[in-house]
This record gives C-alpha cells, structure tokens and sequence, in this order.
C-alpha cells in the first residue's frame, strides 16, 4: 500500500466515524436516516477511495434507498450465547479476517428473527452485524449487506447493554460496487427468511 492511499483510506474512515457520530446526535431517527444518506452519497460520489468506479452513474443519482420505515428500528438487548463461535474468513490479498461471536440480538416485529453478533477479533477490534435476509439476490446484494462495523466507525450507538439496530441503515459492502474488494459476507446465523424493504437497494424503484 502506498503512503497516498493509507492517508486516503484513513480519511474515508475518518469521514464515515464523523457521520455516524452526527446521526447519533440527531433526536429524530427520520432525519438522522436523511442525513446519513446525504452523507454517504458526498463520499461515494467524489472520495478518492469510493468503492463506486469512475463514471459510474450512482456517483451523479445516488446510492438507491427504500424510504425510510420507521417500524424497524429498536433498542434491543444483547443476549449471551452459550457457545462462542469463532470464524476465519478468507479475504484475498488482505488474509483472513477473524471473528468470535460475542451474542445475539432478537429484530422485533414485524421481522421477528435471531442473527448473531460478532466481535472483530484484528485489528482495534469491533462489533461486526451483517444481514442477508430475503431481498438478497432480487433487489438488495446476493451475498448480504452490513448494518454496524464499528472498526470503520459505522456505529448506531447503544444504551448499557442494549444496541440501537435500525434496518433503515443497511449498506451494501464494497465489494458490491467493484470486484477488487473482497468482504465479509453474512455467516449462517446472520442469514434470515423476512425480505427487509429498508435501506440500501440495488436499483431505484419503479
């Protein structure tokens, strides 16, 4: 890596922290929503190290967004497990990266299902929450998106031992937009049968 992109791709991190700590501030989880997006699509469409390649038409339209569906967010307790799971996924040229189960959470209605919880176990370390549910493959990415990365300063905050999770701020990863990225995709536990008609899409709609 050379010295131009790390400071690049410390200050795309630097910039993402920056905006979910300003979505955090917001009272009204409508507005914060209206924010983020507004947020993500300055950086997506003139950072350096924006996923979206050169000339594509998302960097003038837009990340496509469902409207925002104030039903599916809450502030859910993180229940323990009984047996730590541990995963090494392979992510091309960077290694492996490394992950332990450190609970679950339970999406309340109208979704309704169990995903787990995930502990980044490199780097600084942080909590990790993909999701494929089943919009995946149709109209959001096949392999999943990401709701919370705190590594990279995607973080909805919490209240003691409770997590804010809002469906609305689902994002498709990087490799999404362009083959030279390599994710973590949604393990098994993080893999559910709902469609979530919230955040991030693949097109705009009709």
């Amino acid at each position: 890596m050379t010295p131009e992109t790390a400071l690049q791709l410390a200050d795309w991190r630097r910039q993402n922290a920056a905006l979910y700590a300003r979505v955090r501030e917001q009272a009204d989880p409508a507005a914060a929503h209206a924010l983020w997006r507004d947020g993500r699509d300055q950086m997506m469409r003139s950072h350096p190290q924006s996923p979206l390649p050169a000339g594509d038409p998302m960097r003038a339209s837009g990340v496509p967004y469902w409207p925002y569906d104030p039903a599916l967010r809450w502030t859910v307790p993180v229940e323990p497990v009984a047996r730590q799971q541990r995963l090494v996924i392979d992510t091309g040229p960077d290694g492996v990266t490394r992950f332990e189960q450190v609970g679950w959470v339970t999406l309340g209605d109208p979704v309704g299902r169990r995903v787990a919880l995930w502990w980044l176990d490199q780097y600084g370390g942080g909590l990790f929450l993909p999701l494929r549910d089943a919009t995946a493959g149709t109209t959001s990415y096949g392999a999943g998106r990401y709701l919370l990365d705190t590594a990279k300063g995607a973080d909805l905050g919490s209240a003691g031992q409770a997590l804010v999770i809002d469906l609305n701020f689902q994002y498709h990863p990087s490799c999404r937009y362009d083959s030279r990225w390599v994710c973590p995709l949604a393990p098994h536990d993080n893999v559910i049968d709902v469609p979530i008609r919230a955040g991030e899409r693949l097109t705009q709609p009709d």
